[in-house]
């Protein structure tokens, strides 16, 4: 996985996956569900534009500021619909930020 940061201001990683294609994805965010870190991940077209409605999900790997963190498969279903379950409810937190943001807010 390489990390930048893009031109529009939103940070990348490139990923290659499992049958050799490589995709650069913008972070969406990293997230706690359980006891680990996860991250989403949305894959883009060559002009940096959203490519599908697909999100990918990987267990996420600090390795501390000495190396690039690391991605791993989620293998099993039960971890898989735990993850899916909280990057839902992060989504759910966004949306309701952009909707009621701190400009929103009584002062």
């Amino acid at each position: 996985m390489n990390s930048n940061m893009d031109t529009d201001g939103y940070d990348t990683v490139t990923l290659t996956l499992d049958d050799d294609e490589v995709v650069e994805c913008a972070i969406i965010d990293v997230f706690p569900a359980g006891d680990r870190q996860y991250i989403a991940l949305l894959p883009l077209d060559d002009d940096g534009e959203q490519a599908t409605d697909e999100v990918f999900l990987y267990r996420f790997i600090d390795n501390g500021d000495e190396k690039d963190p690391d991605l791993e498969n989620i293998e099993d279903d039960s971890e898989y619909e735990l993850v899916a379950d909280a990057f839902d409810e992060l989504l759910d937190t966004m949306e309701y930020e952009d909707d009621f943001g701190e400009e929103d807010e009584p002062e």
